[in-house]
């Protein structure tokens, strides 16, 4: 419940100072306290240490106030429901994640994935995002300490009859220092504070989530350009081949060896590899694009970085999983689920300390003069309590209470679902790179069958042993092989990629320089 603290008004009228000053000579009488005389005559009140001895006692209950929230616990891995081992056949060991693509030994890779990480908009925004929170705890931090405010006044009348004459004129001058504090008996401040530090700390992994992200989405495309490169050499080689095939049945038909089908078939086949280029050729762009922006970049800033065609980056044949309770550790949004967990128990508190009684307390000192030099001859205090309790409020402070740990079973039932969507993130990755793996073993079985089948079935037709269909046949298959054996090295590399990123990646390396969070008294 807030306190609403004031002391004298400064700039009061005379009437109203003479007043104030009649009662505290009236108390002073009473309660015996030393009076101070001016030289003016005034009566200034010197505040006795007995008197504020009281309220010392008040401020020492801030430090044992008693907390109106719930104990927060961290939740086991039982209590999440996650199991002891994998249901697939994952490697064991700890996996090493720190700036997993180096281990696809890539220079130019490495260097996206930092420029990423250093000019992406997302992770810019993510960390604005993450310096706002900072600044909230900041914010509920203070309302741990008092809130003090200075002022000073001038003011001048002047009393004129007729059009000239003056009778009299006065200056006024005032001063004044003010403070106020509110005692958090029920812990409802530190519960706020406690909500606040747990929401600064799930923006970090908000932060490291958004970066592992954009890390992997660079990574993936980086694969998708290579695996476009490889796509277009084999297109271009496949009609360089087909080419001279249509010339060689050209000859053949010419010379009389066959007929016009063969010549009609070879250009059909070239005519349909040559459509299939700028296709390709346009995927290829747009995945250049999207590293381009990726990176803070216009589209077309990474053209020269992959101007000269590389193999697809394969990496290591396989990494190590760990067990599954290691996610709750290594997941970044794992990690920022269980915070805003945190904060949503936080909030409990914070609701159930208003339905208890606040306890504020407040002074102030304050002078009034008609001169400036003597405006601290009479200088007077005040000081006093304020205990104040909620007697109806149409049940509003019950369903704020209700509402709260309504909200935190909400954030538990999130937190547990975003673990079990992380386990099955890892075991979808395992299972798509094994199966990637098998994939291109086949594959490049079949291009190099293809392969050989392709040369043969071209020097006997060449030497008149066999005839176009079957050559076409044959080159066709090998053309499919070739493709299928980029496309199975392309999923691998996108399936380690995703290996990496379910597992949490190595977005702690990333973390953004931001001012430690000091601790304070509320024991947090």
């Amino acid at each position: 419940m807030p306190f609403m603290f004031s002391g004298l008004r400064l700039g009061a009228s005379a009437n109203e100072v003479a007043h104030g000053q009649k009662k505290r000579r009236a108390y002073n009488r009473q309660s015996g306290a030393p009076r101070r005389y001016s030289q003016n005559g005034h009566v200034g009140l010197d505040l006795h240490p007995m008197i504020l001895r009281p309220f010392f006692f008040i401020g020492a209950a801030m430090l044992t106030a008693c907390s109106s929230g719930p104990g927060y616990r961290p939740k086991s891995a039982a209590d999440l429901g996650v199991p002891e081992s994998w249901s697939v056949d994952a490697a064991p060991g700890q996996p090493q994640l720190t700036q997993w693509w180096n281990n696809f030994q890539d220079p130019a890779l490495t260097r996206l994935i930092e420029d990423a990480a250093a000019a992406n908009l997302d992770v810019a925004q993510a960390v604005a995002r993450l310096r706002q929170a900072r600044e909230a705890l900041v914010i509920s931090r203070s309302d741990l300490f008092p809130s003090i405010g200075a002022s000073a006044g001038y003011s001048r009348s002047e009393t004129l009859k007729g059009a000239r004459i003056r009778t009299g004129d006065a200056d006024s001058f005032s001063a004044g220092l003010d403070a106020s504090y509110q005692v958090d008996l029920f812990g409802g401040t530190r519960s706020a504070i406690r909500a606040s530090r747990a929401d600064y700390e799930a923006a970090r992994f908000d932060y490291a989530t958004v970066l592992l992200s954009v890390e992997s989405e660079v990574a993936r495309n980086y694969v998708l350009a290579r695996a476009y490169q490889a796509l277009l050499d084999n297109a271009r080689a496949s009609l360089a081949i087909q080419q001279d095939d249509l010339e060689i049945a050209g000859f053949r038909v010419q010379a009389g060896l066959v007929s016009s089908i063969d010549q009609e078939q070879a250009r059909a086949s070239a005519a349909q590899t040559a459509a299939a280029i700028p296709g390709i050729e346009e995927q290829y762009n747009a995945a250049l694009s999207r590293l381009g922006v990726l990176t803070g970049q216009s589209p077309g800033a990474v053209k020269p970085l992959l101007s000269d065609p590389r193999p697809i980056p394969q990496g290591p044949q396989g990494i190590a999983t760990g067990i599954p309770a290691d996610i709750l550790r290594q997941r970044p949004d794992v990690r920022a689920a269980e915070r805003t967990l945190a904060a949503a128990t936080a909030d409990i508190g914070v609701a159930r300390a208003q339905l208890f009684p606040a306890l504020s307390i407040g002074g102030s000192i304050d002078s009034n003069a008609g001169a400036l030099k003597s405006l601290f001859d009479t200088v007077t205090g005040n000081i006093f309590a304020t205990l104040g309790q909620a007697i109806f409020d149409a049940g509003r402070r019950g369903a704020q209470v209700r509402a709260s740990k309504a909200a935190a079973e909400g954030a538990l039932a999130a937190y547990k679902l975003t673990v079990l969507q992380a386990l099955e993130d890892v075991e979808n990755a395992v299972m798509a790179l094994d199966a990637a793996g098998e994939r291109e073993r086949q594959f490049a079985i079949a291009h190099d069958a293809a392969l050989a089948s392709a040369q043969l079935a071209r020097s006997q037709y060449r030497s008149g042993l066999t005839d176009f269909t079957t050559l076409n046949t044959q080159e066709a298959s090998l053309i499919s092989a070739r493709n299928g054996l980029v496309q199975a090295r392309s999923d691998k590399a996108t399936a380690l990629i995703g290996l990496y990123v379910s597992l949490g990646g190595g977005w702690g390396e990333g973390a953004p320089h931001t001012a430690p969070v000091k601790q304070q008294p509320d024991g947090k």
